[in-house]
């Protein structure tokens, strides 16, 4: 598929962090993107839109947050997830969206799972994603994650501009 892009609108993003920069050594590697996930959301928090983010710290695992394993493992299993070279490869992106999310290339909006709203920033080009969860008057980081599937890209857009569409009716 032929990708247009204006160059002019086009948000580049942060360059991946990759495994073999630390040798293959996944245990030095994971502790560097952990690093790296701290100083973005614990020692420099994200605005989006005014707000600052909160995190998700508990269950912890291996001392470290639940949003980070959210951000670079996948499973439907809390206990089980499985680390995922792709999300830790991209770990610079979350905080980077958030901190970007009026630019005008992404697509930003809100969605309803059960009694959850969650706002969505997506990059369209890069087929990546970042979930936020609203709480009463405070927003968590809750994933990001690579759109691996183009039915699921295609839900997200459809999503997106029905959202655009009854903002626009308001």
């Amino acid at each position: 598929m032929d990708v247009t892009i204006d160059n002019d609108k086009y948000l580049e993003l942060p360059e991946l962090i990759e495994l073999m920069a630390f040798g293959g050594d996944f245990n030095r590697y994971l502790e560097a993107v952990y690093e790296m996930f701290k100083n973005d959301f614990i020692r420099n928090r994200p605005v989006f839109r005014g707000i600052r983010l909160g995190l998700k710290k508990y269950p912890t695992y291996n001392g470290k947050e639940a949003t980070f394993w959210h951000m670079t493992s996948e499973g439907k299993d809390e206990q089980n997830r499985l680390p995922d070279l792709r999300r830790l490869e991209r770990i610079k992106w979350p905080a980077y969206l958030i901190n970007n999310n009026e630019h005008p290339y992404l697509k930003v909006w809100k969605n309803t799972r059960g009694a959850k709203t969650n706002i969505l920033i997506m990059h369209e080009n890069e087929n990546y994603v970042i979930i936020l969860r609203e709480g009463n008057g405070y927003l968590l980081p809750w994933t990001a994650y690579l759109i691996e599937h183009r039915c699921r890209k295609q839900k997200f857009i459809k999503e997106y501009e029905e959202y655009i569409k009854s903002k626009e009716r308001q």
